[in-house]
């Protein structure tokens, strides 16, 4: 059992950057590959970014691609997600989840074991 725990969400201007953490329970964390999706008003829940065991493989979705960053840090088990250049339509609540097995169907939400209970990013003037 996982159990994830997201903050660093909040309300931030066009252009600005923002932070957010995941935080796991567990001594198992580095076994699991963990994501980020996120999901809009009305949307549904959407790949944003991945990152591997140990961090050497990452993987982004293209409206996120330069702007965020995934990383990990085992020891503490936790999981980032970096995020700027911000845009309204980035405007989501974010999810991290984890993700069992092999390094495949990253970007499938019900591959996803466990999941967060979510962090809302407002990205508004």
């Amino acid at each position: 059992q996982v159990q994830l725990i997201e903050s660093g969400g909040g309300l931030v201007q066009p252009g600005g950057s923002l932070r957010l953490s995941c935080a796991a329970s567990g001594r198992t964390f580095s076994s699991y590959i963990m994501g980020w999706f996120r999901q809009a008003p009305g949307k549904e829940r959407e790949f944003v970014a991945v990152i591997s065991w140990s961090g050497v493989m990452t993987d982004y979705a293209d409206s996120v691609k330069g702007r965020f960053t995934v990383s990990r840090d085992n020891a503490k088990n936790t999981v980032y997600l970096q995020m700027t250049s911000l845009k309204p339509e980035d405007t989501a609540v974010y999810y991290c989840a984890a993700k069992s097995g092999s390094y495949d169907s990253i970007r499938v939400s019900a591959t996803y074991t466990y999941w967060g209970q979510g962090t809302q990013v407002t990205v508004s003037s």
